[in-house]
């Protein structure tokens, strides 16, 4: 993993320079816990604070109303244990997929748990300020029928590439006109929020990897739509790579004098499979992305695919089925010698999975699951 891609997923520490790393600990147990709770003292067990460490901080969060009592856990010979839960309705954030014609918003509490949700027409293409404009609109319509309640921030995600430190676009296959954008600024600016920018298939692997079963630690998320990319989550961590150039999927050669693809070169995955489905070939399509699904196994030792994005979704037998068996017969080649197999399957969430992933853009820092991605502070 590069340096910006770091997770905190080990214990807590007793340093007063890590206050805020130390509370994120904590509150990503609360969060795990749910509704059951979790006493002080599974809490000093589970990060290795010391039980004082942890009296500070969750009467901390307490104040702030990010945590609350949840009642007392059944004696077992001394003093029953009060137990503690996260308070989901205390913040929330903003989920933005800014697709090439779509743009999906939603609303989440500190759960990930989707409170509102608008889908409004977007012009991805036609430039920055009606794709800022439509934003703007539809994020305040959002909050507003929320009531207005506390918005840690946006979590935007749009097409790549993109540089998600300095939260700036790349030449978009397409949409070349947005390259160098300070797209994280302008937005920050229009909704008045603090605002995390990633590419599309990285928002979605995020939030996906809070639900994905932690047996796989390894996995990648295809994304078919309107352009065909991936989120590659690896031994349970999103990875981007330095530059944010991992998971440009689509754009991997499969047919040297392939047709021309809308970024310049020949015989991509993306420009097969979208030429396949838009002469109704589902089939030839499901082929070219099993090809490149094979690849990317081949290539990482992934434990699972996950498949998603709007052309997935309106035929999903064919990929799935297609997909699998390019993995079976990838796997037959290489011989029996390695152990399990991998498995495909549809990706939870629908149509929302970009967007409620980019939500998860700003609750994942405060619950220790990854840094800011500017290195600013999301709340």
């Amino acid at each position: 993993m590069s340096g910006n891609d770091q997770t905190f997923s080990g214990p807590g520490v007793n340093l007063p320079a890590l206050r805020g790393h130390n509370a994120a600990v904590v509150l990503g147990l609360l969060r795990a816990a749910g509704e059951d709770g979790v006493s002080r003292l599974e809490l000093a067990a589970h990060t290795g604070l010391t039980p004082q460490a942890v009296s500070k901080i969750t009467a901390r969060l307490r104040t702030e109303g990010l945590a609350a009592e949840a009642g007392r856990r059944a004696s077992t010979g001394g003093k029953p244990a009060t137990v503690l839960r996260l308070v989901p309705t205390a913040r929330h954030a903003v989920g933005l997929h800014l697709d090439r014609d779509e743009l999906i918003a939603v609303l989440a509490d500190l759960t990930g748990r989707a409170v509102a949700v608008r889908r409004a027409p977007l012009a991805f293409e036609a430039g920055a300020e009606q794709v800022l404009t439509a934003a703007e609109r539809e994020v305040a319509a959002l909050i507003r029928e929320a009531g207005g309640p506390l918005v840690l921030g946006a979590g935007v995600a749009c097409p790549g590439p993109l540089d998600h430190v300095g939260g700036v676009l790349h030449r978009v296959t397409g949409a070349p006109q947005w390259d160098g954008f300070p797209l994280r600024d302008a937005l920050a600016a229009r909704l008045g929020l603090p605002v995390v920018l990633d590419k599309d298939t990285n928002a979605a692997a995020l939030g996906l990897a809070q639900d994905v079963p932690s047996a796989a630690g390894s996995f990648g998320y295809l994304h078919l739509g309107t352009g065909l990319g991936a989120g590659l989550v690896l031994d349970g961590g999103l990875y981007r790579g330095p530059r944010t150039g991992a998971g440009e999927f689509g754009h991997q050669i499969v047919q040297l004098d392939g047709p021309r693809c809308g970024c310049g070169q020949h015989g991509c995955i993306e420009a097969l499979c979208l030429a396949a489905v838009a002469r109704g070939d589902l089939p030839a399509a499901a082929r070219a992305l099993g090809v490149g699904a094979a690849n990317l196994v081949e290539l990482l030792d992934v434990d699972q695919v996950l498949l998603g994005g709007r052309t997935v979704l309106e035929h999903p037998e064919p990929f799935l089925s297609g997909v699998a068996r390019a993995l079976a017969a990838r796997a037959r080649l290489r011989g029996s010698g390695r152990p399990g197999a991998v498995s495909v399957a549809l990706a939870p969430g629908g149509a929302r999975t970009v967007a409620d992933g980019a939500a998860e853009l700003v609750l994942a820092p405060l619950f220790g699951a990854a840094r800011p991605l500017d290195g600013r502070r999301a709340a």
